[in-house]
């Protein structure tokens, strides 16, 4: 989750300083992932199955965040995206006859309530475009996570996934190859954010999602938002507020009465 939240810090300080354009933000993020994870994966990343439904769902998920982070704030964003991460994997989990005990939905209700509490007091009605594609970027995101849970070499997998993703965002940069744009600033934080944050960390993503039903995963990643706003504080200099501290631990909490529950299948 500390990697997911780096993800969003190193996008908002990209995209939103007008250093690199989202198209190439996007090709240099995969290009960069797929750069470290086949050093140390090597061959056998081509030797795995396919999976281009997580190929393409992991390219859904990059060139939507990119582009809606343009338009939309951190706060708006961050509700839309987690929202439809939320409803897809939420969804999968009810189909599949995941339950939740009391304690279970109390923690999700409180975590749930602590996300809105943060990002929802002052916001504007949020671009139409852009909270399409983060809404995309969410079921994009999603999907991809329950493809992981029957990974059993998470390097492998993450690494042939960021193979096949990268030829979809060339084409995608080739289409909009007019409005490119990339000074030195932009493009480290692009290669930063793929080798590291989005390379490693959904690897370790992978590792972990095997051990997690589908919406125990889900419910885990409503950590992000408040690890990306003291990430703000910290990294940023952004203020910390009474709000921030009261929505993190209402967030954290909630996560924590999810993992002592027991799952059920109905």
């Amino acid at each position: 989750m500390l990697a997911f939240a780096a993800n969003s810090l190193l996008c908002r300080l990209a995209l939103q300083q007008g250093s690199i354009d989202p198209a190439s933000f996007a090709t240099l993020r995969v290009a960069a992932g797929v750069a470290v994870l086949l050093l140390l994966a090597r061959r056998r990343a081509i030797a795995q199955p396919p999976d281009w439904p997580a190929a393409a769902m992991l390219w859904l998920y990059m060139a939507g965040f990119a582009f809606a982070y343009v338009s939309l704030s951190a706060g708006s964003g961050a509700l839309i995206l987690f929202a439809s991460v939320q409803l897809t994997m939420f969804s999968a989990g009810l189909r599949a006859g995941e339950r939740f005990a009391a304690r279970g939905w109390a923690g999700l209700a409180l975590a749930l309530g602590g996300l809105v509490y943060l990002v929802v007091p002052g916001l504007e009605a949020p671009p139409p475009l852009g909270a399409a594609l983060m809404g995309l970027a969410g079921v994009g995101w999603g999907v991809y996570s329950l493809r992981g849970r029957g990974k059993t070499d998470a390097l492998a997998a993450t690494a042939g996934n960021f193979l096949r993703a990268l030829p979809l965002c060339l084409l995608l940069s080739l289409c909009l190859w007019g409005s490119w744009q990339a000074q030195p600033r932009g493009v480290l934080l692009a290669l930063a954010s793929g080798g590291l944050t989005s390379g490693l960390g959904y690897v370790i993503w992978y590792a972990a999602l095997p051990g997690l039903t589908a919406m125990r995963a889900a419910t885990l990643q409503l950590s992000v938002p408040p690890l990306a706003a003291l990430g703000g504080v910290l990294l940023l200099g952004e203020v910390l507020t009474a709000r921030l501290l009261w929505a993190s631990c209402a967030i954290l909490g909630g996560i924590a009465l999810v993992l002592l529950s027991r799952a059920r299948k109905s």
